[in-house]
């Protein structure tokens, strides 16, 4: 009801609105002609584009919603309709209020920087039709002006010939179309070199360009220096002194505590939480080298990557009278440390809602440790727990009578404690390539440590006892690239208490059983993550996530060659129990395209695809359960309720839907959405979208007949649903409402049925 009443609100095009004599303006077209080719031209007519004013009203799907609020509160200086108008309205903005003067002087400005100096020519027309009127901008260019010649400067001075040793690199290339934009960037590309090399206190604005353009469509370039510029911009710098000051406050200073000296630094102690070696780790600047802005930037981003700090700035400040026979300077350099509070504990209560289906309150009390060991070395003990009940909306569609509503009568009980020790360096055996890499790399690398214990009771069905153990690494070598790697991740789940009906289930189902039974896992993974959502202005996002887990194969290998024998049933056993045996990929790939050039715009289209196998084999028949994988539900296919597809053409046959969520799961899953997200509102956000999904089994299970994956036919047994939400996007926190409608069941049931609800927090990817 609520999308209807917004629907019915945006309904009004806002053309009533306008005054007599005058048009609402709807927006503006740039053309781009010439005799001749234009080069870049739809880079071109994008840079022209992007100085039309002003922006015509916002609008969904040809709707002006923004206009109907601001009508409402037209002459009001309260009530509804003034709070509705101050919060969401937007006046007209009329063809009146458009100053093409100034618009086609801005575009000539823009031809010009484009190297278009002969005489370009910005015509307008407007087309008005109804109550509305657009402009039409046609820029008319002859031939750019190319380059001719470049020249660096010649002076015989140390800083003309650092700025010549920087010609290799150069963007300004003969040949091509003269660019203001291009000139700039070489300024910048320049001081970036020289700040490479000891020039600290160098500027790009101390670099100036002489133009000539008195050759017909050609020019000439002559890059120079300022002629005045200050002294100390003009040599290099060596570091003279370094100090480390991990106690830097408002009250605290270095000549307060006495430094001392640590490998050339000038440390100043605080034995108690840091050793000095811990932090110099951290740091790449060096006294007696050259100043490198690169290693100042490293330096930065190592120490506030130690999570031990909350500020960290560098100081540079040139040594008085201090400059050696070849004109280099000096540097006094003092790092300053402002530290986050050693130990903590937090507790906070939070709304959980999990991939397969089970949504409830829960709470998390931690307590941390920055530096348990004095070496900026994390300790962080956990306490959790939670009560979940599964959510999601069941329906005939499955074939069996009688499931129709709310999936009730599974509800969920956890409570588990977890350790982690997290160490800021790579405890490994010598791993050259990978040492040489992560050494260069502005982001700590990271030793986990991790041990931890979760109690489950799934009411009327079992008791679980979890229990983990892992040690592994985690680095990056970009700010987009994230590597982790799990040589040990030791898995135990005992099923310490089962009902009645769950031991039937277990007997009716081997292959649940089985899934049960073997719940140890002695497993090793990878994972690499690809994601440029760190460039929050960039138009097309790109996220990737892949994953390898190896479980028993060392644990088989062993117990074969050291002649162990298998137990009755043919498995090797570690310590009386089974393990688990089986390899598993995961791969997640998704895409964020910004539909406008404005990088603050929510109007995107995302889409998501979601492939995984795991292949049991050697001591295991079927994948732990655990491990297995599920469609459906607020994050998946939103049309069905979790676990409600598969695997395959299944169709259950039970009529209790809490035992047919154990039925629904398999070895292989593809899945794959498409969602148009559209700014409604502040804090209020629309999409339309589309899912589509299923699992499959590697080996025939009769007990769930048509269920294996079957290369001509896996498309044909996808689930597909659409629909439409509404997204509250308060920064903190995501409250996302979606109603799916299912349009293909894999299992052939009635199809469709009835509209889905999913109330989820945050978005489905």
């Amino acid at each position: 009801m609520l999308v209807v009443a917004l629907l019915f609100l945006a309904a009004c095009s806002g053309a009533k609105f306008i005054p007599k004599n005058d048009k609402l303006y709807t927006g503006s077209t740039v053309k781009l002609t010439s005799p001749y080719s234009i080069p870049q031209k739809a880079q071109l007519q994008t840079e022209l584009e992007t100085v039309i004013t002003p922006k015509p009203n916002a609008s969904i799907l040809g709707m002006r919603p923004k206009l109907y609020f601001w009508h409402m509160g037209e002459g009001k200086s309260k009530g509804i309709g003034h709070f509705l108008a101050e919060k969401y309205g937007e006046a007209p903005v009329l063809l009146s209020q458009v100053d093409t003067q100034k618009v086609k002087g801005l575009m000539t400005n823009r031809l010009y920087n484009n190297g278009y100096f002969d005489s370009p020519r910005v015509q307008t027309k407007p087309n008005v039709k109804g109550n509305t009127a657009t402009i039409d901008y046609t820029a008319t260019v002859q031939r750019p002006y190319l380059i001719k010649t470049i020249h660096f400067p010649d002076r015989d001075t140390l800083l003309d010939n650092d700025i010549r040793k920087t010609q290799a690199g150069t963007l300004l290339k003969v040949g091509e179309p003269y660019n203001l934009n291009t000139l700039i960037t070489e300024r910048s590309r320049i001081d970036d070199q020289l700040k490479q090399n000891g020039y600290y206190f160098f500027n790009p604005d101390y670099i100036l360009y002489e133009v000539d353009s008195t050759q017909h469509n050609q020019v000439d370039v002559y890059l120079r220096v300022k002629g005045s510029i200050p002294p100390r911009a003009a040599k290099p710098y060596v570091f003279n002194r370094i100090t480390l000051n991990t106690r830097y406050g408002l009250t605290d200073t270095v000549e307060s505590i006495r430094p001392i000296i640590y490998k050339k630094y000038r440390y100043v102690p605080d034995e108690k939480i840091f050793k000095a070696k811990a932090i110099i780790n951290a740091v790449f600047m060096y006294p007696d080298s050259l100043y490198r802005r690169r290693r100042q930037d490293q330096t930065l981003s190592r120490l506030m990557s130690l999570g031990t700090f909350k500020f960290v700035d560098i100081q540079m400040r040139p040594a008085r009278q201090k400059t050696d026979s070849a004109g280099y300077g000096f540097l006094n350099s003092s790092v300053r440390m402002t530290q986050l509070k050693k130990k903590s504990v937090r507790a906070e209560v939070q709304l959980i809602t999990k991939t397969n289906g089970f949504t409830g309150p829960g709470f998390t009390a931690q307590y941390r440790n920055r530096s348990a060991l004095r070496g900026a070395e994390q300790f962080l003990l956990n306490l959790v727990g939670s009560f979940e009940t599964r959510q999601g909306g069941g329906r005939s569609n499955t074939g069996v009578e009688g499931t129709t509503g709310p999936v009730l009568g599974l509800t969920s009980y956890e409570l588990g404690v977890n350790s982690q020790l997290l160490v800021p360096r790579l405890i490994t055996p010598p791993l050259p390539f990978l040492d040489a890499r992560l050494s260069s790399s502005d982001f700590q690398p990271r030793t986990s440590f991790g041990a931890g214990y979760r109690y489950v009771e799934r009411r009327n069905f079992f008791q679980e006892d979890f229990f983990n153990l892992n040690y592994g690494y985690s680095w990056k070598t970009k700010i987009t690239n994230e590597q982790e790697l799990r040589p040990v991740d030791l898995q135990y789940i005992r099923l310490a208490k089962t009902t009645d009906e769950f031991d039937q289930l277990l007997a009716q189902r081997p292959f649940l059983a089985n899934s049960f039974r073997q719940q140890f896992i002695p497993a090793s993974s990878y994972r690499y993550t690809y994601n440029t959502q760190v460039y929050e202005r960039r138009r097309n996002q790109v996220y990737f996530n892949g994953g390898l887990e190896l479980a028993g194969n060392l644990a088989s290998a062993v117990s074969k060659l050291s002649g162990t024998a298998a137990n009755a049933k043919g498995r090797y056993e570690i310590m009386g129990q089974e393990f688990s045996q089986y390899s598993k990929v995961d791969l997640e790939f998704r895409n964020y395209y910004r539909i406008t050039q404005n990088p603050t715009s929510g109007n995107k289209i995302a889409t998501r695809v979601l492939v995984g196998l795991g292949l049991p084999y050697g001591n295991s028949e079927v994948m732990p359960y655990l491990k297995q994988y599920g469609v459906g539900g607020p994050n998946s296919v939103r049309a069905f309720a979790p676990r409600e597809v598969g695997p395959g053409r299944y169709r259950p046959t039970t009529t209790n839907v809490a035992s047919r969520f154990y039925d629904q799961v398999g070895d292989i899953r593809l899945e794959a959405n498409v969602e148009y997200r559209q700014d409604l509102f502040p804090y209020v956000k629309g999409a339309l979208f589309m899912d589509a999904g299923n699992v499959w089994l590697v080996n025939k299970d009769d007990t769930r007949k048509g269920g294996q994956f079957q290369v001509g036919s896996f498309l044909n047994e996808l689930a597909v649903g659409a629909g439409a939400g509404l997204r509250v996007d308060i920064q903190f926190i995501v409250i996302r409402l979606d109603v799916a409608y299912p349009l293909r069941v894999p299992s052939g049931g009635n199809g469709g049925g009835a509209f889905v609800p999913n109330l989820a927090i945050g978005y489905p990817f």
